[in-house]
């Protein structure tokens, strides 16, 4: 049994690919409805329009099915953001003591004795 965190670890890659698997399953929809004749097809611009008719299909069926895998997938992102910036500011910090240490020895050793 996988653990929680190792299911999030890869939500980016699931969404993306069930959003595809979406928009393929209405593009072969779509397109076995315009070899049917169901959907008037003709030409070049027939074959786009079919296309961006999946598209249209696909996006409101992916925001309602896939709301669970769009919220993991945006909490896996938000914690690698969040752990960047703490990074972030860990460096900074260190940086600055840093530079603030080597301008107390300066001024140390600048001061007459």
């Amino acid at each position: 049994m996988s653990s929680p965190v190792s299911n999030k670890s890869h939500a980016t890659l699931r969404y993306t690919s069930m959003r595809v698997s979406i928009f393929l399953g209405c593009l072969l929809v779509a397109l076995l409805l315009g070899h049917f004749g169901v959907i008037p097809v003709r030409g070049q611009a027939g074959v786009i329009f079919l296309f961006l008719l999946a598209a249209v299909i696909s996006a409101p069926l992916s925001y309602v099915l896939l709301s669970r895998q769009r919220d993991d997938m945006s909490a896996q992102i938000s914690g690698k953001v969040t752990g960047l910036r703490n990074r972030t500011a860990e460096r900074i910090a260190a940086q600055n003591a840093e530079e603030d240490a080597a301008d107390d020895a300066a001024r140390a050793a600048a001061l007459p004795n």
